[in-house]
């Protein structure tokens, strides 16, 4: 994050859920889930200043399919941290959209975590993680975690959080097929379906620091998600094809809900090289190379 006298920029990155077990469902109806979480260096950037009440315009290449101001989860954030610390201070705040909307990268609720850091900042409110952390659960069990934007063994409904230890560096290409694809949908036909095999393994071994040893671990792992998101999406198949024909392609796998779909390459130049070759020969979909923070700091702009 960077900031001057009257200005804070703050990055938004992207999630990427590199497995997504679905281990159970509550009476209540919610599922339970086993993932294991990273952020991108890719992302939004939210960018807030001083003012006289609260309001938000948004800017970026993605911006045009973004809800009503009054429906965005950025407003909404901005509100309820106002209303929680009882801020009387205003701010004008912006989100460079750069993620696909409905594409299961978080970037929604990426959006809204950094601007309850941003505010936070600004309006120079001392609340404690676990507050804000609670705070944050009230807007989204996914908003919890891209507060923290950082590696994340994420358990329950999404508000179980922990550090998973130390990970492997990675590189991945991300692609979306231009389609927005509903989480609650998905959700929604996996019900009517549900897939959930036995966990290959009981997650208590450490993870490598050897990328190749890593991906061999992700690998035993799975995206529960990804049949039920096929039957509204089929372009994902087409995507996850597509990734795994790149020469150098580690591991393609559908991210969260779906639709967009990562690519695990062991070096920068490897990912920018199947990026290149992606979008040349599928010109309408939206392809992006990115590290992957598998640090335990959280990154900023």
């Amino acid at each position: 994050m960077s900031s001057d006298a009257t200005v804070l920029r703050e990055a938004a990155p992207a999630k990427i859920n590199l497995f997504l077990h679905i281990v159970g469902r509550r009476p209540d109806g919610m599922h339970l889930i086993d993932s294991l979480v990273v952020f991108a260096e890719l992302g939004d950037v939210v960018t807030v200043r001083p003012g006289t009440d609260i309001s938000l315009t948004r800017s970026g290449s993605m911006a045009g399919d973004l809800p009503p101001i009054e429906d965005d989860l950025v407003f909404r954030a901005a509100r309820l941290l106002a209303e929680t610390a009882q801020v009387s201070a205003g701010a004008t705040i912006n989100v460079e959209k750069n993620l696909p909307v409905a594409s299961g990268l978080g970037g929604g609720s990426a959006d809204a975590a950094a601007t309850i850091r941003a505010l936070a900042r600004l309006w120079r409110i001392d609340m404690p993680s676990d507050r804000l952390a609670s705070l944050a659960q009230r807007l989204g069990a996914d908003v919890a975690a891209c507060l923290e934007s950082r590696p994340l063994r994420i358990s329950g409904i999404g508000e179980q959080l922990s550090p998973p230890g130390t990970l492997a560096p990675l590189h991945a290409v991300l692609v979306n097929p231009r389609v927005a694809v509903s989480t609650a949908e998905v959700f929604a036909a996996f019900a009517d379906d549900p897939q959930m095999p036995d966990p290959t393994t009981d997650g208590t071994e450490p993870w490598s620091g050897e990328p190749r040893r890593f991906v061999e671990q992700l690998a035993a792992r799975r995206n529960d998600l990804t049949a039920a998101a096929l039957t509204l999406c089929p372009a994902i198949g087409d995507v996850l094809a597509r990734l795994g024909a790149q020469p150098e392609c580690l591991l393609q796998r559908m991210c969260g809900s779906g639709a967009t779909c990562f690519g695990l390459f062991g070096t920068s130049s490897e990912a920018q090289a199947a990026a290149e070759t992606l979008r040349r020969e599928n010109a309408d979909w939206w392809v992006a190379a990115t590290r992957l923070n598998t640090g335990l700091n959280t990154g900023g702009a």
